[in-house]
């Protein structure tokens, strides 16, 4: 009962909302920024060569925009791979790479960032920015629900929350996310929801008419069987891509129709590859590829983007921060790991790209993969252990019971039973003439070269980051939350100058963040000292990433 309660109250979120009038900057001073994040999805897709995806609305975005093919994420699961996102910093250099950190089977906790790490949003909303974003967070220093996280990232949160709630005048930055294409929709159903996760996918396809790729259509990697139970899930995956690519059409839509496309960049991608066995979780491209489309009004394009025009270069997740950034005419911070890839401060394109994988629910692993424009390189710290482990959320997936039931009876083909086996402490594939990457090559005299250069070049990385996921989980934790409970921000406090009435504010946390507000007006980042009218009521509170919120403090200005 208790369950079917959460999975109305989800309906009721996504179904209510009033509509607000479209608004937001129009003036071209500074561009609005949309990014589009779909969720556990490759490079499935029309534009990117997937002749059975039905992505009409994608493929006018790439056909308008450009696109980019060599784009990896930095870890091959949700979490780790959105705090990556979020600040531009490798989540193994965060203490963010286990998944996930809120779920940890020996207690949960939150990841606490260096002190000097922010979210791009964060500081976009400084900049004055108006930033939102809708049904997902999952950052590891938040939970994966809206609310969750650190209050100054976003201006607004929340299950119906878009542009629309924009300020009049304020350019904005969103993060649009779309649950219809996770893993968990592919998990077994029927009859009335159980759960709030089965609640918001039948929400998400409602209405929606499946069967545009018949299973006898789809093209199955080396590691699957052919069997129809594989065949009906990949089936059912594509539709799933067709509700998510319906879903950019509405926004796209709405953006045209309030004359906002004429001044947003619209960014699609995912956050990382595939939500399937062998795919989502692994640092090989099934899991860590994704797709790229930026489109630019007509008069904010670069020179030389033309429209539907494909670019090559390796790209990194941590290089969407500095890159957004860069967009909004703000700079980099020194704490990211990223660079910017376009634009007129583009950097010079990457040698190479990197991925992390740390235990996976409850199973404990320590995974790093670099991958250059041809090769990719895995070191497995853990080489007794099989990738395939017995995770509990990926084994509901029907498909995963067909490949262990499957590898059980001996019936996987060699590539797909390999995922079974236990793993050698080095992989080399190149990617060119193996894609699936399933033939090693890191025994072979004739690679020897290329395995000791991306060993070295790993090797390189892992120090410069630094590597926090070799450390114990548990002295993470207790770096970051010492005997295992979270610490609180200390209250900003009020300190007015005597000479010009500028007010401060500070905390004695290192690394909070503070926002404020004057009556019941917004709440503003806090930069620097400010003016106020003699007799205003002033509100501050503070939040270190990872911690818990402070109290709100009040003063009044004499």
């Amino acid at each position: 009962m208790q369950r079917a309660v959460l999975a109305l109250g989800v309906l009721f979120a996504l179904g209510c909302g009033e509509e607000t009038a479209p608004v937001g900057s129009s003036s071209g001073e500074r561009p609005n920024i949309l990014l589009l994040v779909a969720e556990d999805l490759g490079p499935r897709m029309g534009a990117f060569g997937d002749d059975l995806a039905v992505t009409p609305n994608l493929d006018r975005l790439a056909a308008e925009g450009t696109r980019f093919t060599n784009v990896f994420t930095a870890a091959g699961v949700c979490a780790p791979s959105r705090a990556a996102l979020i600040t531009g910093v490798h989540p193994n250099a965060l203490g963010a790479g286990h998944m996930r950190t809120s779920s940890r089977p020996e207690g949960g906790y939150r990841a606490v960032p260096p002190a000097e790490v922010k979210a791009f949003p964060e500081l976009m909303r400084a900049a004055g920015y108006h930033t939102f974003t809708n049904v997902k967070l999952d950052y590891q220093f938040s939970g994966p629900l809206p609310g969750s996280g650190p209050f100054t990232i976003w201006s607004d949160e929340g299950f119906r929350v878009d542009e629309r709630g924009a300020p009049e005048g304020s350019p904005f930055f969103g993060m649009i996310n779309f649950m219809v294409t996770h893993e968990s929709s592919l998990f077994e159903r029927g009859g009335l929801p159980t759960s709030p996760l089965e609640a918001l996918h039948m929400w998400l396809m409602r209405g929606h008419e499946g069967g545009r790729v018949a299973p006898a259509d789809v093209a199955l990697p080396p590691y699957y069987p052919d069997t129809p139970a594989v065949r009906e899930t990949l089936s059912h995956f594509y539709d799933q891509i067709h509700r998510m690519d319906e879903e950019v059409g509405e926004i796209l839509a709405r953006l045209d129709a309030s004359g906002l496309s004429e001044s947003t960049i619209v960014i699609f991608t995912t956050d990382h590859g595939d939500g399937l066995p062998r795919a989502k979780r692994e640092v090989y491209d099934s899991g860590t590829h994704v797709p790229l489309i930026v489109r630019w009004p007509e008069s904010l394009r670069p020179e030389g983007a033309t429209p539907g025009g494909v670019e090559g270069r390796l790209v990194s997740f941590v290089d969407l921060a500095p890159t957004i950034l860069s967009l909004a005419g703000l700079p980099a911070p020194e704490f990211v790991n990223g660079r910017v890839f376009l634009g007129p401060r583009a950097a010079a394109p990457r040698r190479y790209v990197y991925a992390a994988r740390d235990r996976i629910d409850e199973q404990p692993d320590r995974v790093r993969s670099v991958r250059d424009a041809r090769y990719r390189y895995v070191r497995n710290f853990l080489p007794e252990t099989p990738a395939s482990d017995g995770s509990a959320f990926r084994e509901r997936l029907p498909i995963m019971r067909e490949l262990r039931r499957l590898h059980e009876a001996g019936g996987l083909p060699p590539a797909g039973e390999r995922w079974f086996q236990p793993r050698p402490r080095e992989e080399l594939y190149d990617t060119h003439v193996d894609p699936h990457e399933v033939d090693n090559l890191a025994g072979d005299p004739a690679h020897a070269e290329t395995l000791t250069r991306l060993s070295a070049a790993l090797d390189a990385w892992l120090a410069r980051v630094p590597d926090l996921g070799a450390l114990p989980e548990a002295e993470l934790v207790e770096r970051g939350w010492p005997g295992g409970e979270s610490p609180t921000t200390a209250a900003p406090s009020f300190r007015p100058d005597a000479t010009t009435g500028a007010i401060a504010l500070e905390s004695s946390t290192e690394g909070a963040s503070i926002a404020w507000r004057s009556g019941r007006g917004p709440w503003q980042i806090y930069g620097a000292p400010f003016q106020a009218s003699a007799g205003a009521e002033l509100e501050a509170r503070a939040i270190r990433y990872g911690w818990e919120e402070s109290a709100t403090v009040r003063f009044v200005v004499e």
